[in-house]
């Protein structure tokens, strides 16, 4: 079933959710300090383009805090609000749910990215 959705995904609107990660990324990659952000988006971005299966996992720290404030002021806002408007146009149709699911976990993961990593998910269907 998550290759099936990872499929669709992709397709419909998860190639272009990812190359907005990847962008993102490549604009931190432009300054040395931003490298270690930019790095962080290329993972996500990954997890952007094949959704389905994984699993975020949070721990936090006094450092991704700091760094969390800066990217959500910098970047983050407008990648939750393009995932956010992206989940519920999907979710309008019952088909759209799971999909409508995904893209909003993708907005959290962009409102505070640092100290989250993506695991394959242990849920079997």
């Amino acid at each position: 079933m998550g290759c099936l959705g990872n499929i669709i995904w992709f397709i419909f609107g998860g190639f272009f959710g990812g190359l907005t990660w990847f962008f993102a990324g490549v604009i931190w990659c432009i300054t040395i300090v931003g490298i270690p952000v930019g790095l962080q988006c290329f993972k996500l971005a990954g997890l952007s383009f094949w959704p389905f299966g994984k699993e975020v996992v949070y721990s936090s720290s006094n450092v991704s805090f700091l760094i969390n404030i800066i990217w959500l002021i910098i970047s983050g806002f407008w990648l939750a609000l393009g995932h956010c408007i992206s989940g519920i146009l999907l979710c309008i149709t019952i088909i759209g749910i799971p999909f409508g699911k995904q893209s909003f976990k993708l907005a959290k993961l962009a409102l505070m990215p640092f100290g989250a990593r993506v695991v394959l998910s242990n849920r079997s269907w």
